[in-house]
């Protein structure tokens, strides 16, 4: 397997490249009823150096990776309903290509166009993105643009918007991809690859799911798998910040360091990270930090310590969702107080913002809210003036059903693409506030009861990353698990070893810290040595 040395793009970029514009691709070429897909534009772009940023919404956000020499073709899919927004995409053509591609997942509600340029998730800053390796990439808004002055949850009122976004969007640009890799180089990809995280990470599970015949590998970092559950506890847990339930930043902060002061010697090391947050619920005692008054940033009021507790509390359904789950499991302890710069960080990012929630959510709020509130006047109730506090499931199970069997990665059989070779990573961060790490470790276990330990073993592997947020930030976040599963589908070589680092997101990238990455149900536990080297120490059970 290798490059293709005398490929059309390969031998004659320009034109061949600039020939790709204008031309139509069939619906008899995408696996789904679809409408054809139309080229708009193939321009050849030059080669160019990694560029740094002072600040972006997250540390890799922040690095504008080094390209080569490639053709970028944009275009779109055109809808089965004349009343329906296209699907736009993006498709990235190295002139030397290595024979393979990786799809790139979205984010939040998407709406934008994914580039398929960016670091894969997870990735170290100093590691070459995929585009530069020769990687054929690509990416899609998964079939709306997100409009000014707009929800960006209002798509989901529309059909076919809301299915292109559940699922159909990435199968009908894979597809797409695929054809025009055949007209580029005159071949299809050896390997294909899917990466994403957050709404991304569901995206490459519902890959694995809905399509199992369609990728070789997929990395799945912080899914929002159980999405109807999410949207649920986004709701519930906004609505106990209410009133005196809203917790001040100096509160959070305070909480934060309880947290700490419990369990973050119980590793063997008082670091800032706690290794072991499920044996530190059970540590936490709630009651010390109550007080009488709301106003000191040094203690809690009845209403905030019962809103600590539901947030860490599973959200139970009196009716099955998708694949028969009926609850959400709760989020935290760690990561409380992780400092909040952009879309990341801690509670005061995710969950308390610093403002109480609004109605309707405002700027100030935490973005679950913002997140959850909206979800469950556009996808589910269908209703944008819904006054969200008198929501009640009961009065929407059918469609809540609905949304949940497009929308939910929970179904554990994934025995077709075991069968066909497929090889899965999955990485949850355990700070994480945008969504539950125990949902994802819930899937997993749910996958090991369906298929048996075993079977599991030689396509799976679930790890976990103590202390670090949403987005990376927080603790040791990088590792090389795009590398990883590349070497793991073609080489048959399972990950082992791998080490979480965290670094400075300016070159030269130095290390500050590195834990090994354990394998859920491990977690890394200080034995001896530098506190900051991964060799320090090691997983246990």
């Amino acid at each position: 397997m290798g490059g293709c040395a005398n490929a059309p793009l390969t031998a004659n970029p320009e034109p061949v490249c600039a020939a790709l514009a204008g031309r139509t691709i069939l619906p008899a070429a995408i696996g789904l009823p679809s409408g054809a897909a139309t080229i708009d534009t193939a321009v050849l772009v030059a080669a160019s150096e990694q560029v740094v940023a002072e600040r972006g919404p997250t540390p890799a956000a922040t690095i504008t990776p080094a390209m080569p020499v490639h053709c970028k073709v944009l275009g779109r899919i055109a809808p089965l309903n004349g009343d329906a927004p296209p699907i736009h995409f993006q498709v990235n053509l190295p002139v030397h290509w290595n024979g393979r591609s990786v799809q790139y997942g979205g984010g939040g509600f998407n709406g934008v166009l994914i580039t398929g340029t960016a670091l894969v998730p997870a990735a170290r800053f100093e590691q070459p993105a995929p585009l530069m390796r020769g990687y054929v990439t690509y990416g899609t808004d998964s079939g709306h643009q997100n409009k000014p002055g707009e929800p960006p949850q209002a798509f989901a009122l529309h059909p076919e918007a809301l299915e292109n976004f559940a699922h159909a969007s990435y199968k009908k640009v894979r597809d797409v991809a695929v054809a025009i890799m055949q007209s580029a180089y005159g071949k299809r990809p050896d390997k294909l690859y899917f990466v994403g995280s957050s709404e991304g990470g569901r995206e490459g599970l519902t890959m694995a799911q809905r399509y199992p015949r369609d990728f070789d590998g997929i990395l799945s970092r912080v899914p929002v798998l159980n999405w109807t559950g999410l949207q649920h506890a986004g709701l519930r847990d906004g609505l106990a910040l209410v009133g005196d339930g809203w917790l001040r930043p100096a509160q959070v902060k305070f909480v934060h360091d309880a947290v700490l002061a419990s369990c973050d010697a119980a590793d063997g090391l008082a670091d800032g990270i706690i290794s072991d947050p499920v044996r530190c619920r059970n540590r936490l005692n709630m009651d010390s930090l109550r007080c009488l008054t709301s106003t000191s940033p040094h203690c809690l009021n009845d209403a905030q310590v019962k809103a600590i507790r539901t947030l860490h509390s599973r959200l139970s359904f009196d009716f099955d969702l998708a694949n028969g789950v009926r609850d959400y499991p709760g989020r935290g302890p760690s990561g409380e107080g992780t400092p909040a710069a952009g879309p990341t960080g801690g509670w005061q990012a995710w969950w308390t913002g610093n403002a109480a929630p609004a109605f309707p959510p405002v700027q100030a709020n935490g973005i679950a809210w913002f997140y959850g509130a909206g979800a469950i006047q556009y996808f589910y109730a269908r209703d944008p003036n819904l006054d969200v506090r008198k929501y009640n499931p009961q009065d929407h199970l059918p469609r809540i059903r609905q949304v949940s069997a497009l929308m939910d990665a929970t179904n554990p059989d994934l025995t077709e693409f075991r069968q066909r070779g497929g090889k899965l990573i999955m990485l949850e961060n355990m700070g994480d506030y945008a969504q539950s790490p125990y949902a994802g470790i819930g899937y997993f276990q749910s996958v090991v009861k369906r298929m048996g330990e075993s079977r599991v073993e030689d396509f799976f592997k679930l790890y976990t990353a103590p202390g670090v947020d949403h987005v990376g930030t927080g603790a040791p976040g990088n590792a090389e698990l795009f590398p990883a599963l590349v070497d793991w589908v073609e080489n048959g070589r399972a990950p082992g070893g791998l080490a979480v680092v965290e670094q400075e997101a300016k070159p030269p990238f130095r290390v500050t810290r590195a834990r090994p990455l354990c394998e859920w149900p491990k977690w890394p536990r200080y034995r001896r040595g530098d506190v900051n080297a991964a060799e320090s120490f090691e997983c246990v059970d």
